[in-house]
């Protein structure tokens, strides 16, 4: 898993973006993040269960959840799709409708298929300023929760494709 915690210009300054190669096709990912019943199992660090109250996977539709975190504590977001293009690009941005939200930001999840069954994964987190970027990162663990994120991913698309769980798959890579 890659993160970039530091940019050097500006904007840089206020992104977050991790990254994983993923074991599973393009379209299996796509799926798993874009289908309700999929992200209630990995959207959101380890420990968080996300739990899907509205879903319009559309330019324009909301997405309204409750990621339950295990201290117990209930996270109501509300995030507004801005782009869907299947099975390649994700963008959506989050709205704070209590204004209480100091780090709201746009996340762009980017699918770049690798091979017939490799994907990677690229999460870019862009947040109005630098400050509530370093509020995210510094005070709510954002890279680290983004890191687990993706590893709890892993475990759907394994769980998909039939892989046990805590079985690491044999691989075997030729470069020409």
């Amino acid at each position: 898993v890659m993160a970039t915690e530091h940019g050097s210009d500006e904007g840089e300054a206020r992104e977050i973006r991790i990254a994983r190669e993923v074991e599973a096709p393009c379209a299996l990912v796509w799926k798993a993040l874009t289908d309700p019943r999929h992200l209630a199992n990995w959207w959101g660090p380890s420990g968080f269960r996300t739990e899907t109250h509205a879903y319009e996977l559309r330019p324009g539709g909301s997405w309204r959840l409750t990621m339950h975190g295990p201290d117990g504590r209930a996270y109501a977001n509300h995030a507004v799709f801005d782009e869907v293009e299947p099975p390649h690009r994700l963008v959506l941005h989050y709205v704070d409708e209590a204004g209480v939200e100091p780090a709201l930001h746009t996340t762009t999840v980017t699918l770049t298929e690798l091979g017939p069954r490799r994907t990677r994964v690229a999460f870019c987190l862009r947040f109005p300023t630098a400050e509530g970027r370093k509020l995210a990162a510094d005070v709510y663990g954002a890279v680290e929760g983004g890191k687990q994120t993706l590893a709890r991913l892993v475990e759907v698309l394994d769980a998909l494709q039939g892989v046990p769980a805590g079985v690491e798959p044999f691989v075997i890579r030729r470069v020409l």
